[in-house]
């Protein structure tokens, strides 16, 4: 397997940006069908415009996976964002999203890792994330990488809460 190739994320991948996650997500959380409550969420989310303003913002790093076709995966953290159980961790991994063919390749743990280093440049001592409490591959994931369970937040969507495990790792 050839190592993948990581770059900065730039403007002209904003779109490719809300297309992927656009699939992970859906992929991910919406196994027993799409309804107007989740797709009206990620359409609102999931936009170039929204990518484009994430790319641009100087708090945010994202760091995208290029395969010879396009972006296969990204990370994006963000500064100055403390952990919601005690606030201890300011640098949130807010996403962390590679296209489901192309797991099992280290697409994942290599972002995750420049994602880490990333962090460490910008003086960050730790990282935090969360994600759903039944997302049990990337529990997995993430507790193979070192991190651990900090505590239990909820994802909201408008008045729904979904349960997410929150997980931290100093770096």
């Amino acid at each position: 397997m050839t190592e993948p190739s990581l770059r900065p994320a730039k403007a002209s991948d904003a779109s490719s940006l809300a297309a992927l996650s656009l699939e992970v997500w859906i992929g991910t959380y919406l196994r027993q069908g799409i309804s107007a409550h989740f797709a009206d969420h990620v359409l609102a989310d999931f936009t170039t415009a929204r990518m484009l303003d994430r790319i641009k913002d100087e708090r945010q790093t994202l760091i995208v996976s290029q395969n010879r076709d396009g972006i296969d995966g990204y990370i994006r953290l963000l500064r100055d964002s403390p952990d919601p159980v005690a606030g201890d961790h300011q640098t949130e991994v807010a996403t962390l999203y590679v296209q489901p063919r192309h797991h099992g390749r280290g697409l994942g743990r290599a972002l995750l890792h420049a994602g880490m280093e990333a962090a460490r440049e910008d003086g960050a001592s730790s990282l935090w994330l969360s994600t759903n409490s039944e997302n049990t591959p990337a529990i997995a994931f993430y507790l193979a990488q070192g991190f651990s369970r900090i505590g239990i937040s909820d994802f909201r969507i408008d008045d729904q809460a979904y349960q997410n495990d929150v997980f931290a790792r100093g770096l």
